[in-house]
């Protein structure tokens, strides 16, 4: 009866307290089998452990029998390979993700590993995985420090980034495990789409996929589509126009919307811009050119901000990656803003570019068969995970019981007041020798509390985008006695922050004065983004404390809950306010901002599903191009096919033909791709004449889909006509077959569509008022 009542308790605790979370009855039920085989395990040889994790490869599936052998391998082989005896939470870990969920394993509990057993159950099941991270070095540091374990596993593995050759890609895709960032592996999907030789794709068709950091891949990546782009020439900036608009007013010349994604003329812009330039009417059609040049002049004028939206170095515009705080490489935004961004800083502009193909997360992590992830905040986002991805969270408990304390929030009347307090709590903290860990909102807040931390002489390490090269490097050592360290919101995530530094040389030391102080300097958009800062404290039953510094006045508040409510008071000399409805009022902003999240994020899926549905249509044939006759088949109806086979021969003719056709095929998508765009950002105004702005996107999108093959035949055979046909064939580019000479990334925020239609109203009223005038 008793053990009848704890397991009820237990059950009734997942209930109420985890939303979203798997029963792990049955994988506790296993752990003492496998810890029961550790001594037959331990007697074996290397090659003799090897070849009894190959047994488990004719398995096409893992029941219990296989998982508790699996996880007992995995425990020995990590032992021997790291010197490091799997906990019990960590298998359980394991076969949470082996059944196909996202596990909650808070910091410092050894996700890694587990999810490298995972991963090699999966390989000895017969599939191909993708751990896929937030970014190049953990995938890197991840693939290399799990290799001896992968190796006594007798599982191959590999990882991608950014400096590796397109053979050096390939053979890391042919291992069993491959590790990748979300980044490098959508682009290199991209990429292959491109090929127009089978033998140039790198990726075999993806089978498993095991996230790390589930949480940031799935929901803040998420937010940011992938996007292709091959260079043109160079872009064309109007610096007359961003000299005019430098001069604007925010209140007198413009306006933006609340949520700062928006920004507008008053009708007294409209008049100073119009005199400034000349004369122009903006709103002719003689004037429209200069009108789309202001107004993207003006969005990277009035919301795009030098040291939070990007930095400038070494003469060019770097893009700063919102969820992560570090610099988004290789990534630009849409041709018109990036150039005007580049003229506001006075820097020499890049290519212009055109849009080849893009893929959402959704889009990219629907490809794979089997998908589960792991991370120490998934509860949060349980429903976004279901909703978006038909995930569910298995919770799993912590090795030690966490004993880190949090602090109640301090509230502040202003930021300036808020300031002052937060070098206090440092100076007072650093003292007593306990590390303190700074997170704040970006990198121009990071640098300006390093400048205050220095004039109170107190030294700091600050660890933003503009250094995050040294990343690991610095955050490793945050532990350390007496160190203090600033950093910005996600930097330094997936690496452990251990008490005394990274050789821990110093740790008990550190424990004893309370270990790691954690100060946020601001409450992020997200609870779930607080319990990540949070979370680097009071790793593995470490002792830790944490605290959030707020104010009314925070971009948070203002932007999302700006009507403060009446009779909050604040101290006349410290401006701190004890009233709890200060609190209050900032949870509220803070769900509201969580609100629009969700909603941006459910709005965007909602229009790219169809989007999604058409690329896996025309894939299907552009596949059936690039790896069968179908291309000659359909062109040899033109007499200048003979010709062709005469004078190269048939195979080299297949060739040609293939590479017309899927260069058509590319371009119809690239410009169905741009129309789409156009019509997302005027589909709001459907809605003026009382339609659903979703029903009319597809009524017009679906048409507009049907028109690409017949299309691409037709621009094929022209093609194929007009070409000159040498001794050699034909001359591609001369055609007029030319493809782009280099590609890069687009940084692209997709608009929250219906959620602008009071918005758009209040711009045509804005221009109608100025046209009466």
């Amino acid at each position: 009866m008793p053990a009848l009542i704890s397991r009820m308790g237990k059950r009734l605790r997942r209930l109420i307290e985890r939303p979203g979370s798997v029963e792990l009855s049955r994988y506790e039920a296993l752990l003492p089998d496998i810890e029961a085989l550790e001594p037959e395990l331990e007697k074996l040889g290397d090659a003799e452990l090897t070849e009894r994790a190959g047994k488990l490869r004719p398995e096409a599936e893992l029941g219990d029998r296989q998982l508790v052998e699996l996880c007992a391998l995995g425990r020995e082989a990590a032992r021997r390979a790291l010197g490091e005896r799997a906990f019990d939470v960590q298998l359980l870990g394991t076969m949470g993700l082996l059944s196909g969920h996202v596990v909650q394993m808070q910091t410092g509990e050894g996700k890694t590993l587990a999810g490298a057993l995972a991963a090699a159950g999966y390989a000895l099941q017969g599939k191909r995985v993708h751990v896929i991270s937030v970014n190049d070095y953990l995938a890197r540091r991840d693939g290399e420090w799990m290799k001896p374990v992968y190796d006594l596993l007798g599982v191959s593995v590999g990882w991608v980034d950014g400096s590796l050759t397109r053979e050096e890609r390939r053979a890391a895709y042919e291992a069993e495990v491959t590790y990748g960032a979300v980044s490098e592996i959508g682009f290199d999907m991209l990429r292959d789409r491109l090929v127009t030789r089978a033998d140039d794709a790198v990726q075999p068709e993806p089978e498993v996929a095991i996230i790390d950091e589930a949480d940031s891949v799935l929901v803040d990546e998420a937010r940011v589509p992938l996007v292709m782009a091959g260079s043109v020439d160079q872009a064309v900036a109007d610096t007359e126009v961003a000299n005019v608009v430098r001069r604007l007013r925010l209140g007198l010349h413009y306006e933006t919307d609340t949520d700062g994604r928006n920004a507008w003329l008053t009708t007294a812009g409209a008049s100073v811009v119009e005199k400034a330039l000349g004369g122009v009417d903006l709103y002719s059609e003689s004037g429209s050119d200069r009108l789309a040049a202001v107004n993207v002049a003006l969005h990277a004028h009035a919301l795009l901000t030098r040291d939070v939206d990007y930095l400038v170095r070494d003469g060019k515009v770097e893009l700063i990656n919102a969820s992560r705080g570090r610099v988004a490489e290789l990534q630009r935004w849409p041709d018109g803003l990036q150039a005007a961004v580049e003229a506001k800083e006075q820097v020499a502009p890049t290519d212009r570019g055109e849009i080849l193909d893009s893929i959402t997360v959704q889009g990219l992590i629907a490809r794979y068969p089997q998908v589960a992830g792991m991370t120490g905040t998934a509860v949060a986002v349980a429903e976004q995970l279901r909703e978006f991805y038909s995930l569910e969270v298995a919770v799993i408990p912590p090795n030690k019981p966490n004993i880190r304390e949090d602090l109640d929030d301090r509230v502040f009347a202003s930021p300036s007041h808020k300031l002052r307090a937060i070098v206090a709590e440092i100076r007072d903290v650093h003292e007593t020798g306990r590390p303190i860990l700074v997170g704040t909102q970006d990198v121009a807040e990071s640098e300006e509390l390093a400048e205050k931390l220095a004039k109170a002489e107190l030294p700091c390490v600050v660890l933003n985008a503009r250094n995050d090269a040294e990343e690991a490097a610095i955050i490793a050592e945050a532990g350390k006695h007496g160190a203090i360290t600033v950093s910005t919101q996600m930097a330094g995530r997936g690496t452990d922050i251990r008490l005394g530094g990274a050789d821990g040389e110093d740790r008990e030391r550190v424990a004893e004065l309370g270990g790691l102080h954690v100060i946020g300097t601001a409450r992020y958009p997200s609870s779930r983004l607080d319990g990540q800062l949070r979370g680097r404290s009071g790793r593995q039953g470490d002792p830790g404390s944490a605290v959030f510094f707020a104010s009314l006045n925070d971009e948070l508040v203002t932007s999302n809950a700006p009507d403060v409510p009446d009779g909050i008071d604040a101290d006349d000399e410290t401006g701190e306010i004890t009233d709890p409805a200060a609190k209050r009022h900032i949870d509220h902003a803070q769900r509201v901002a969580e609100g629009v999240d969700l909603e941006i994020h459910r709005n965007t899926w909602r229009y790219t599903r169809l989007i999604e549905h058409q690329r896996r249509e025309l894939l299907e044939y552009r596949d059936k191009l690039l790896r069968t006759d179908e291309a000659a088949e359909v062109l040899e109806g033109s007499k200048r096919y003979d010709e062709l086979v005469e004078k190269v021969g048939e195979d080299r003719a297949k060739q040609t033909c293939r590479e017309i056709m899927l260069y058509h095929l590319d371009q119809l998508w690239s410009d169905h791709l741009a129309f789409l765009t156009d019509v997302r950002e005027s589909i709001h105004l459907r809605a003026l004449a009382r339609e659903t702005p979703l029903d009319e996107f597809h009524r017009i999108a679906i048409p507009e889909f049907r028109k690409i093959v017949p299309a691409i035949k037709e621009r094929s055979l022209e093609t194929l006509t007009d070409a000159e046909i040498g001794d050699d064939g034909i001359d591609l580019v001369a055609s007029g077959v030319r493809r782009a000479s280099s590609t890069w990334t687009y940084l692209v925020h997709d608009a929250p569509f219906d959620a602008g239609f009071e918005e758009t109203l209040r711009q045509v009223r804005s221009l109608l008022r100025h046209k009466k005038n």
